[in-house]
């Protein structure tokens, strides 16, 4: 990236994956690097800055989402898709530089751990994933109307579009609602396709009377088959962190 030119302006973007790609799109097409990058809903402004709002075309993300798979690998394409829900500040320089570079080196790129950014976007990659994992063990369904089930979670990471594939794949005919609380939005499935909104005037009916009794039972056959004596905190944060219990039905 020896011949590309670093630019004192900030863009901005509307904070999609595909409004990311088109500023890589962008930036590979006229060899720039911007000093800064932001959401355009995290930006605050201020005299310093010359602000330029990337507008998402999805026709220049198409490209660059292929492009990367062709040309860099679909490893590349998995690491810069977590990656990219990471909670990390500047990911999206980080991710820019990776993605830049990969451009120039191939899939050679993901051995490069030498090279800070890639090792950044390594690590934001398995910080969003392992949390994505783990949730997808941790998260607890209740019934809260004929056929629509409900499940809230509060992770660190924008994890809730692929942790909402998964249950699709597994629950494929079922209604649900899976509300991130951090954010403040809740991915919707009806059985046959779903979408993410914003949840602030988002009403959730309360649990059914059955849905009731039977958290009632799950807790009971908990505390039955529990031993007190062997009771271990530390291993049992260790695979269920303490930050996660909030949202469980029985009480660990």
């Amino acid at each position: 990236m020896s011949n590309w030119k670093l630019i004192n302006k900030t863009y901005l973007y509307d904070g999609t994956f595909n409004g990311f790609l088109t500023l890589v799109f962008d930036c590979y097409c006229t060899k720039t690097l911007p000093q800064k990058i932001f959401p355009e809903m995290e930006y605050f402004s201020n005299f310093l800055d010359t602000p330029i709002f990337i507008e998402t075309d999805f026709e220049k993300s198409k490209r660059v989402f292929y492009g990367i798979e062709k040309n860099i690998g679909y490893t590349t394409l998995y690491n810069t898709y977590y990656a990219f829900l990471s909670n990390e500040k500047e990911k999206e320089i980080f991710l820019l530089k990776y993605l830049c570079n990969g451009f120039e080196f191939g899939p050679e790129i993901n051995n490069r751990l030498t090279i800070s950014y890639v090792f950044k976007v390594m690590n934001m990659k398995k910080r969003s994933f392992g949390e994505c994992h783990r949730l997808k063990g941790l998260l607890r369904f209740q019934e809260v109307g004929r056929n629509l089930y409900y499940a809230s979670i509060h992770p660190d990471n924008n994890i809730i579009e692929p942790l909402g594939q998964h249950f699709i794949n597994r629950l494929p005919n079922q209604n649900f609602i899976i509300h991130d609380k951090t954010r403040n939005v809740c991915l919707l499935y009806n059985g046959k396709e779903y979408k993410i909104v914003d949840s602030t005037n988002l009403k959730i009916p309360n649990i059914s009377e059955e849905e009731q009794k039977y958290q009632e039972l799950w807790k009971l056959f908990f505390k039955t088959i529990s031993i007190s004596e062997r009771k271990n905190p530390r291993c049992q944060m260790q695979y269920m962190p303490k930050k996660y219990w909030k949202d469980l039905i029985e009480e660990p």
